[in-house]
């Protein structure tokens, strides 16, 4: 037997007052399996201990919602017509900094049991990824792992991944980031909720034997990643995508039956997780006997049994005399299960191993409000903020000629064609993905049976976090939001993935606490509530803190696709381009500021969320009257860039012309927000420009499509062909 000891705790991820804290709750010093369970429920992943205060300030509520965040596996939106849409983003950094594949592939799993164990079916994944320079060895084997297990997972599951994002820097060296979302759609009223209700009920665990891989998973996840951290390979998951296909359509065939009183994915914490949440939302106890929980190892002690998270498991709680109609589907299927418990009057969780009682403790006093330890961490303004106020654009000297510099962003990893990666990735499997043959700013996906579309995108450019956090969570946020809005979609719900370095470091205290605040800001600007999502802390090594990265995964809804829907591709030679939304001088913490130029510290971009709504409510104004033939907002790369990404989609050249009162680089390669590129017939020229007066809107001529070529103010840049060629291979060229 192990002696509990204050000791025991550290070592655990414990401090010595949050071990005299159970001390307190438990009356007495609680046994290792006991002091495991709290180890893992009272870790930053699933108690968020350092991050709910800061999260609380969030907009939450909404006239869509219909569950918000913390109240269940996902949030839930209203889509209209009896229907709704789940979604959900989360983090796997830190097992797929160990093992990239496995890592990947089961952050991909346990999102998509995130949506279905709420009665959803997932039509649509995206991913958010982070890593270092690609120059270095490391890199490439962790982006080859972390694609080939993303894809893999996905493509055999049948969900189409229809969007993501992927950024290069330094900083992400050690630890890459890997935030995968999910998207899942419900009929009204078949949604289910993760309670243990009603006394008496049986509980049932559904799914893959239990083994030893994950545990201490969640623990894992709230620690820095060090060279130590190689021994924690055996809490990195394993992943079987097609256990997980059964174990989705077994499942919703049995929420169908009307007898599932209660569900849940197990996630981080195995069985120690599902159990304690839900117990502790109906306010009720729970016994439950280890060793009836079927195991794919022998001799697995009850702490491991509670501990473990092996993937494709699931945690249901039925209708008490009526399991039969429920198990019958699940034999149908030839998905094992077994009951492991039932729910009792009490409010402790009590686990058994071989009849003898292992574990005692109160469920409310593991799970986030209730006895869990809340933090708020001392902050301090990040010293290297004086270097940022010190910049002056006076210092730059303004390229003479620019196809030098365009060639460079097109190949920048960040910027250039992310399509090694997607071509590894199923797209179409599953559903009516309307974006590869007509593509937008975001992800469009039919909702089928109706003229319906979902719009999804995730977006985060960590450079602006870095040097403003508050703008640059801001802009994350606005940049989501034009995405769809540029897609033809109206925003209307938000998830996020909050990944900084360690909280106990003032200065990262810092930079979340000032992200938190721009999200709200912007959150309720475009009236998109914050539905849940994931906070991953610890992203941080013996080199420092990854850039502070929050995530945005937003959804937004088409009614009528086949009005509504704008593209990004320039079509014909004639039509007018034309730049809309305030051009503010300005290109801090562009690409071409931080990487041609070498300046690392330099103000986040320009942002006005007031300009910016009312740049996305005109847009919306765009919609079924043909004024635009194309829309793609400037972001990344700044207006050159947006421009050849139009041409690129329609594979037709351009001259280009900025205005003289800018300095060009600012003009081209600045990535201030709220603006967008937009082509315009000469029949409708006329038209457009007396919208965009009656809008109020700032906008200027900035060219023409033309036929092959490029030209930039009067400069041949190369063929629409030749520019391609380096935005598509670029990443080709690095990976092989």
């Amino acid at each position: 037997m192990i002696i509990v000891t204050v000791e025991t705790a550290k070592q655990l991820g414990l401090s010595a007052s949050e071990f005299e804290k159970i001390c307190e709750i438990l009356g007495r010093t609680p046994n290792f399996t006991e002091l495991s369970i709290y180890s893992v429920m009272w870790s930053e992943h699933c108690s968020y201990k350092n991050s709910i205060l800061q999260l609380k300030t969030l907009p939450k509520t909404g006239a869509r919602v219909l569950k918000g965040a913390g109240e269940e596996n996902a949030g839930l939106m209203d889509i209209g017509d009896g229907l709704a849409v789940a979604f959900k983003i989360e983090s796997h950094n830190h097992p797929s900094a160990i093992e990239p594949y496995q890592g990947a592939a089961t952050g991909v799993g346990g999102i998509h049991r995130d949506i279905f164990s709420m009665g959803a079916r997932p039509v649509a994944a995206l991913n958010s990824l982070r890593f270092g320079n690609p120059d270095v060895p490391k890199t490439r084997h962790l982006l080859k792992g972390i694609v080939k297990g993303i894809g893999d997972y996905g493509n055999a599951f049948g969900v189409p991944t229809v969007g993501g994002e992927v950024y290069f820097d330094s900083c992400y060296n050690t630890n890459p980031l890997v935030n995968a979302m999910s998207v899942g759609i419900v009929k009204a009223g078949k949604t289910v909720s993760a309670i243990a209700d009603g006394v008496g009920n049986p509980v049932f665990i559904m799914g893959s034997a239990t083994g030893t891989d994950g545990i201490h998973g969640a623990t894992f996840a709230s620690e820095d990643i060090s060279e130590a951290s190689e021994e924690k390979l055996p809490s990195v998951q394993v992943g079987d995508p097609f256990t997980e296909k059964i174990l989705l359509e077994a499942t919703l065939e049995a929420i169908e039956t009307g007898l599932v009183v209660g569900l849940q994915d197990m996630g981080a914490a195995g069985i120690t997780c599902s159990t304690s949440e839900t117990a502790a939302k109906a306010g009720l106890g729970m016994d439950v006997w280890l060793d009836k929980v079927p195991v794919r190892q022998k001799n697995m002690e009850d702490w491991q049994i509670l501990l473990s998270e092996s993937q494709e498991r699931m945690l249901f709680i039925l209708e008490k005399g009526k399991e039969d109609a429920v198990t019958k589907i699940w034999d149908k299927w030839e998905i094992p299960y077994a009951q492991i418990g039932v729910v009792t009057d009490s409010t402790m969780l009590r686990y058994f191993m071989n009849d003898e009682k292992v574990a005692e403790v109160p469920a409310e006093s593991l799970v986030l409000g209730g006895g869990a330890p809340v933090y708020v961490r001392e902050q301090r303004e990040p010293e290297y903020f004086q270097k940022i106020r010190q910049f002056s654009p006076q210092k730059i000297s303004v390229p003479e000629k620019q196809r030098t510099v365009i060639e460079f962003l097109l190949t920048r990893p960040s910027i250039a064609s992310k399509k090694w990666i997607f071509q590894q990735y199923d797209s179409m499997v599953g559903t009516d993905n309307n974006t590869t043959n007509n593509p937008s700013d975001a992800g469009v996906v039919r909702v089928k049976g109706t003229n319906k579309a979902l719009v999804v995108t995730t977006d985060c450019n960590s450079r602006y976090v870095f040097s403003n956090p508050e703008t640059g969570c801001a802009l994350a946020v606005a940049e989501a939001a034009r995405n769809i809005v540029c897609a033809g979609g109206i925003p209307i719900g938000v998830t996020n993935c909050l990944n900084f370095g360690n909280p106990h470091n003032p200065e990262v205290y810092f930079q979340f606490a000032e992200a938190i605040k721009g999200m709200k800001l912007a959150c309720e600007m475009f009236e998109t509530p914050v539905t849940g999502g994931n906070v991953s802390l610890y992203n941080q090594s013996e080199d420092g803190p990854v850039f502070p990265t929050p995530t945005i995964g937003m959804v937004g809804l088409i009614e009528n696709i086949n009005t509504d829907r704008f593209s990004m591709s320039l079509r014909q030679a004639g039509d007018y381009i034309y730049l809309i939304g305030k051009n503010e001088s300005d290109f801090g913490s562009s690409e071409y500021l931080y990487s041609y130029c070498g300046v690392k510290y330099s103000p986040a971009p320009y942002l006005n969320l007031q300009e910016e709504k009312a740049l996305q409510d005109c847009i919306l104004g765009m919609r079924g009257t043909e004024l635009v033939v194309s829309i793609h907002d400037v972001s990344d790369g700044g207006l050159i860039v947006s421009v050849l990404e139009s041409a690129f989609a329609g594979m037709i050249g351009f001259d280009l012309h900025t205005s003289t009162d800018m300095r060009t680089d600012m003009a081209l390669y600045g990535e201030a927000g709220g603006r967008a590129v937009v082509s315009v017939r000469p029949d409708k020229n006329a038209d457009f420009q007396l919208y965009m007066q009656t809008c109020g809107i700032p906008y200027s001529p900035i060219g023409r499509v033309n036929g092959e070529n490029v030209i930039v103010n009067g400069e041949l840049i190369g063929t629409v062909e030749y520019l391609k060629s380096l935005y598509d291979n670029a990443l080709y060229n690095i990976m092989e």
